[in-house]
Parts: structure tokens; C-alpha cells; sequence
């Protein structure tokens, strides 16, 4: 919706009620999918670095022989895969990955509301 479609990303997540097995598994059939090249370089955007859906993923990546072409960026948010996405055939990886944790970060801010702004639901 934001990027158009494109055929160079993919999201794949752990969903409750399935093992970190059944996630290694559909990550095994995406790299299946889709056979990358030995040129073939990635961004891997998680929600938690040492999570398990990360630690699967990177365990499969491993033992498919991608992770000296990965750049891995944990913390994720809406701007940084914004980021990431748009700003993927601009910018060399370690750019790139700088680019998109700056953007994560500024746009964490904390929303205060006001005695007043609370009484009027317009100005929110």
C-alpha cells in the first residue's frame, strides 16, 4: 500500500499456536520458493533480536549459507521497514541499515495530551 507491490520482499511470521518447527519449516519452503542467487543480498527486519522467530529464521538462513549477504535489524517498527522498503536499490547495506535504525528511532516519540486537547476529540 505504501511501496506498490514488489516482488523482493516477503514477511513470514510466527503465529500462536505454531512451534518455532513449524516456523523453521515455512521459512525452509520460502527459500525453497523463491531460489535466491549467490549475488542475492538481504535485509532481515524482526520485532525482537533474540526472539524466536528471529533465531529460527537465522538458524535456517544459516544452514542455507545466506548470512554473510544478510544485514539483520531487530526493534522493527512501521518506519523502518518504510525505510528499508523504498530505500532498498539506493543504498549499499551498512547505509541502509544506518538509514533505517535512525528513522526507527526519531519516530518514537511519546504523545502527551493536555486537560484541554482531552475534552475535544477533534484536535486528536
Amino acid at each position: 500500500m505504501f511501496t506498490g507491490d514488489t516482488e523482493r520482499i516477503f514477511a513470514i511470521g510466527l503465529h500462536n499456536g505454531k512451534s518455532a518447527d513449524d516456523f523453521k519449516q515455512e521459512v525452509k519452503s520460502l527459500l525453497d520458493q523463491h531460489k535466491f542467487s549467490a549475488d542475492d543480498e538481504f535485509v532481515i527486519l524482526a520485532d525482537l533480536i533474540g526472539g524466536s522467530p528471529l533465531t529460527s529464521f537465522l538458524s535456517v538462513a544459516a544452514d542455507y549459507g545466506l548470512l554473510d549477504r544478510a544485514t539483520i535489524l531487530g526493534g522493527m517498527n512501521f518506519t523502518m521497514a518504510l525505510t528499508v522498503a523504498v530505500s532498498l536499490d539506493g543504498m549499499d547495506r551498512e547505509t541502509l541499515a544506518a538509514t533505517a535504525l535512525s528513522e526507527a528511532k526519531e519516530a518514537l516519540k511519546e504523545y502527551k495530551l493536555s486537560a484541554d486537547s482531552a475534552d475535544n476529540d477533534d484536535e486528536i
